[in-house]
């Protein structure tokens, strides 16, 4: 038995597994304490608590007074593998509340993401099981690097979370040289094999170099390269001219005042804004969005690729479209001064943006300019400029619409995005931020109207009798918070002298609202921003409609990009289909392309932000030795995150190596203190670090503090990345970093 500062769910934990054991046996308090080798008072107490504990869960029964057993449970649990960098790993799955850890040795053959099903060995608030089968394989490609030696070959996993390295069998290599990149294709791993067996599928180049590193990105993350020869041809095959007969069934906006406003690099432009002032003094604005829909139909060759590809995805250097480059940055694109098809929001605004009226349907459009957000927001700040007027009269109608947003719980929170520029051959050269200003919230207010009236307009239909009922579509849905994440945000904050409402959506939404007011520009503003995006779910695409919390929407949808994204094209035609009063009624199959689009989305943002650590680190290679100011911006186990302010760059400082003293992790208030002069390092603190490695294999950064410098007492900085919460116990090597403990 352990000693007695032993936690209760260490305790519950030992006392299953005691009745795992011992199954069908009725052991008394006693029994209990002899077999465990409890035989002080205190103990003897706890053990009576936890046990009476056990029962009021259910995990124990009390078949006689004073005597127990456990509870004949399903032992069988299946659900998604996830290792964590030491090796060992945590079943996640829906029928548990808690994820299920797996030690090191007990993950059978099972790769990071796997369907697995699992043994349970351990119940309570520490559940604990085995891997003893492979359910479903969650991928098969893989991108490593070779090491050879003779005629052995062996690919070390990029992937982290991937344990083991590929035995590549003579024959099956590719002629690939010793330390290149390759994808390889897994074969098999059973049978008493050491390591799994796969073979090199290609010989992707040597690590450092530009078009290597990428490809390995996009082979890493499934991500397709080209389209299919028989897909591009079937869209240079379009139909593309746009006959009288189809203008004639559209709604025609030709000589309305329209304009589009994008990046300054975009090449696909699919919304555009139309103003009209109507003869009542109201503002008639159209949010007219290509329409990908005339062109695509349901399951011909060209839908069925941008299907599989759900979304288009923005790595640093390159777009991986959706759909192919005749469509996305020709047909379909609103382009200045050309005819285009559009599906159209129109809505008719007072001046307090209030909607009067609303028309959906088929549109054609004639975009009178293309404008970049810079030269909207000069227009915005100078008041003159071309189509001064409209734009100031929709910057203001945009303000109203966020001031309504506020008022019904959307939450706001600053936007930064870090960008790179490019040389010819793919090296960084600058870092820059892009920030949403003024120009960029006229489009997003917009966008978001049209997105949240079409989503409403969906979410109900007309019975024969005039009532109201639900109909299927598509919505994008973001859940309210965990209790147990604000609660975690909610003590956090405390420290700081804050306060947060942790109950009431209304009143949870306010409250962040406000605390995200009250930080502002205070030196601990950046950590708490993260920590604060940190403790929301995803958002996900899927056709039961539970509302969006972070927008306060109670219908939200995406309506607004079907160039990228394919539930957007989906929304398009459920849309049409209302019009023309027809309904949808394949819920299983609208709601398997939701899935599907939601896992593609997630894919997409990893393969880009895989992308943007590479070249901050190649950005950084050659600075080995500088001095940068940085902010703490997560505190772990093994040392500290820090956060370059100028370029938002990220990279471990281990602990171990500060020698002024001799720090501990205090894990509840995120930070590190030194056990002889107290001092403290924490989330948000300013500090002065010195580049010590810049790995572009691992594409990752360590620091160092430069000689026995001490952390600036002026506290910090603007805002950081988020805080990372990873502890350590005796048993698990890695503690779960999980949603529920993600600071």
């Amino acid at each position: 038995m352990t000693n007695n500062t032993e936690s209760h769910d260490d305790l519950s934990r030992e006392i299953l597994n005691l009745f795992q054991h011992n199954a069908g046996k009725i052991l008394n308090i006693s029994q209990l304490a002899s077999l465990l080798e409890i035989n002080d008072k205190n103990q003897l107490n706890l053990l009576a608590e936890a046990v009476a504990k056990e029962v009021i869960i259910g995990n124990l029964s009390e078949p006689e007074k004073g005597k127990y057993s456990i509870k004949k449970i399903a032992t069988m649990v299946i659900g998604k593998i996830d290792f964590t960098s030491s090796g060992t790993a945590y079943l996640v799955c829906k029928s548990n509340t808690k994820d299920i850890f797996i030690q090191k040795g007990d993950t059978l053959d099972a790769f990071n993401g796997d369907m697995v099903e699992v043994e349970l060995n351990a119940f309570g608030n520490s559940p604990e099981g085995r891997v003893i089968k492979i359910v479903e394989r969650n991928k098969t490609d893989f991108v490593g690097t070779a090491q050879v030696h003779g005629n052995t070959c062996f690919i070390v996993p990029d992937n982290h979370k991937i344990h083991v390295h590929f035995y590549i069998p003579k024959g099956k290599e590719k002629s690939i040289q010793n330390g290149q990149k390759a994808l390889i294709r897994f074969l098999s791993w059973g049978n008493g094999q050491q390591n799994p067996v796969a073979e090199v599928a290609e010989v992707l180049g040597f690590p450092g170099n530009h078009e290597t590193e990428m490809n390995a990105i996009i082979a890493e993350f499934g991500l397709p390269e080209k389209f299919p020869e028989a897909v591009e041809k079937a869209a240079k095959n379009l139909l593309t001219d746009i006959g009288k007969d189809e203008i004639a069934r559209r709604r025609d906006f030709r000589n309305i005042t329209t304009f589009t406003i994008d990046p300054f690099d975009a090449k696909d432009f699919d919304d555009a804004i139309s103003f009209n002032i109507l003869d009542n003094k109201n503002f008639e604005v159209g949010v007219h969005i290509a329409d990908v829909g005339h062109y695509l139909r349901p399951q011909d060759i060209i839908d069925v690729e941008a299907l599989e590809r759900a979304t288009s995805v923005y790595l640093v250097d390159r777009v991986i479209p959706m759909l192919p480059e005749t469509l996305s940055n020709f047909v379909c694109s609103l382009r200045p001064k050309e005819e285009k098809l559009c599906f159209s929001a129109v809505f008719e605004l007072d001046k307090n943006a209030n909607i009067i009226h609303e028309w959906y349907g088929k549109t054609v459009i004639f975009s009178d300019r293309r404008f970049t957000y810079e030269e909207v927001q000069k227009i915005i700040e100078t008041k003159s400029g071309e189509y001064c007027s409209e734009i100031l009269v929709l910057d203001g109608l945009a303000k109203k619409l966020r001031e309504q947003r506020s008022q019904n719980g959307s939450l706001f929170f600053d936007k930064e995005e870090v960008k790179f520029r490019l040389d010819d051959a793919g090296k960084p050269v600058e870092v820059f931020f892009k920030i949403q200003q003024d120009a960029h919230k006229l489009i997003e207010d917009f966008m978001l109207l049209a997105n949240r009236m079409v989503a409403t307009f969906l979410s109900n239909k007309n019975t024969s009798n005039g009532k109201l009922q639900s109909a299927t579509s598509v919505y994008r849905i973001h859940d309210t918070p965990s209790n147990e994440k604000l609660t975690d945000l909610a003590n956090f904050v405390e420290k700081f002298g804050y306060s947060l409402q942790t109950h009431g959506k209304k009143n949870i939404t306010n409250a962040l609202n406000k605390l995200l007011r009250d930080v502002k520009g205070k030196p601990e503003a950046g950590t708490i921003e993260i920590l604060a995006i940190r403790s929301m779910p995803k958002a996900i695409y899927t056709t039961d409609n539970i509302g969006h919390f972070g927008l306060g929407f109670d219908y939200y949808t995406h309506f607004t990009s079907p160039i990228r994204r394919y539930p957007d094209l989906l929304v398009h035609r459920l849309l049409e289909a209302r019009l023309q009063g027809k309904t949808y009624s394949n819920t299983s199959e609208l709601e398997n392309f939701c899935k599907h689009s939601s896992e593609m989305e997630k894919a997409a943002s990893e393969a880009e932000r895989a992308s943007i650590r590479y070249k901050q680190v190649e950005f950084l290679k050659e600075k080995v030795g500088v001095i940068f100011k940085a902010i703490v911006s997560g505190v772990t186990e093994w040392g500290i995150y820090v956060e370059i302010l100028e370029n938002k760059c990220e990279g471990l400082l281990r602990m171990r190596d500060v020698k002024d003293d001799s720090y501990y992790f205090d894990e509840k208030n995120f930070c590190y203190v030194g056990k002889r002069t107290g001092k403290a390092y924490r989330l948000g603190d300013a500090v002065e670090v010195e580049l010590q490695t810049a790995d572009m294999l691992k594409k990752q950064l360590t620091f160092i503090f430069p000689g026995n410098f001490q952390k600036n007492e002026s506290g910090g900085g603007k805002r950081g990345s988020a805080g990372r919460k990873k502890g350590g116990s005796k048993n698990k090597g890695e503690k779960r970093r999980s949603g529920k403990k993600r600071f």
